[in-house]
């Protein structure tokens, strides 16, 4: 089952990587049935999305739907609502809250399906930039300068609990941070609601626009480097591909860049053999930490002074993301086809995982004493 769409701002994104995952999937090893979960929540049989796919690919239109029949999430998941038998493997293309923040892991887990990435606890945290960040600080991985509050119906709290103005800590964080800054919902992909500021008007203005997006908003201080990601995959034994660099069409990545293909690309990203390394290490390292199993795109900053000999930090770690873009212009296929694993395959080595990790849970689960 390739389970797309969603709740949340995302929700068009992940309608166009499922068109791509179901159109390089192995019709030969795989029965794919497409279940889409429309903006209010509904799930629904994506009937249009298969008939398509059974034409051939190229009747596919460029993102699917999730339109069609209404059916129950368990019954769909147990083979009673719409399929002829219960679900293999369930692959959730789904990004953002209500989606990759460990909620529809939690009823795959729930429903005992094996399902494709990570599992409840680092897909929750890896979604909450906050936690993540604070998570991989005390694992001793290089980050940039951030900071972060709640803020609801015009009410901001810092980590202490204290009550702030939106003044006072757009001058705190001035004062921490420097300008320009970045300000980004906490719990949100694909750029969605990210704004850089120069000044306090930009940063008051971006922390209510954040706002709109999430309760808890983080602000982060500019890096003055090159984006470099790199894609991981496996459970136990994860491995790293080559890396790649974006170079932003914009001031910085945003969804244009990342869905319009507005920014270049360079895959493999030009590194040397022990900068290449570096980032390899402290990527499988982040994943780790994090207990991330499956897939995810570790996103970096490079501080090597080529753009100011002052900022050499070296490698900074930005976010892990647990279930990359699949579309076309999308890192995370794009850089294991550059090391020589393509799209069908990795398909095929994502659903094998699942089912390992599927099998290897159910060597635990006793229950007696």
């Amino acid at each position: 089952m390739v389970l797309f769409g969603g709740r949340s701002a995302e929700h068009d994104v992940s309608c166009v990587s499922a068109r791509h995952v179901l159109a390089a999937a192995d019709p030969e090893r795989y029965d794919i049935e497409p279940v889409g979960i429309t903006r209010s929540g509904d799930w629904v049989l994506a009937e249009g999305a298969r008939m398509a796919l059974e034409d051939g690919v190229e009747h596919m239109p460029d993102q699917l739907s999730a339109s069609g029949p209404t059916v129950e999430a368990l019954p769909a998941l147990n083979g009673t609502g719409g399929g002829d038998a219960p679900v293999t493997v369930v692959l959730p293309v789904m990004h953002g809250p209500m989606g990759e923040d460990g909620t529809i892991q939690g009823l795959l887990e729930l429903a005992d399906v094996p399902y494709v990435g990570a599992g409840v606890l680092a897909s929750a945290l890896c979604m909450d930039k906050v936690a993540c960040k604070d998570h991989l600080a005390s694992h001793g991985i290089p980050q940039c300068k951030y900071r972060w509050f709640t803020i609801d119906q015009g009410e901001l709290r810092r980590p202490d609990g204290s009550v702030a103005t939106l003044d006072d800590e757009a001058d705190a964080a001035i004062d921490a941070l420097g300008l320009p800054m970045f300000i980004k919902p906490a719990n949100m992909g694909s750029s969605v609601g990210v704004s850089r500021a120069s000044d306090r008007a930009g940063v008051v203005a971006a922390i209510e626009l954040a706002a709109t997006y999430d309760h808890e908003v983080i602000l982060e201080e500019e890096m003055v480097g090159r984006e470099i990601e790199i894609s991981v995959l496996g459970n136990e034994d994860p491995e790293a591909s080559v890396a790649g660099e974006v170079v932003p069409g914009a001031d910085f990545y945003d969804y244009e860049d990342k869905y319009d293909d507005g920014a270049d690309l360079l895959i493999p990203a030009p590194l040397d053999a022990t900068e290449l390394a570096e980032m390899q290490r402290l990527a499988i390292g982040a994943y780790r930490a994090c207990k991330v199993e499956g897939l995810a795109r570790v996103d970096f900053f490079y501080e090597d002074g080529s753009r100011d000999p002052a900022r050499n930090r070296g490698w900074m770690v930005n976010e892990i993301n647990t279930m990359p873009g699949f579309t076309p212009i999308s890192m995370y296929p794009k850089m294991w086809q550059a090391a020589g694993l393509d799209y069908s395959d990795l398909i095929d080595r994502l659903v094998d995982l699942a089912l390992a990790r599927h099998a290897r849970k159910h060597r635990h689960t006793r229950t007696d004493h």
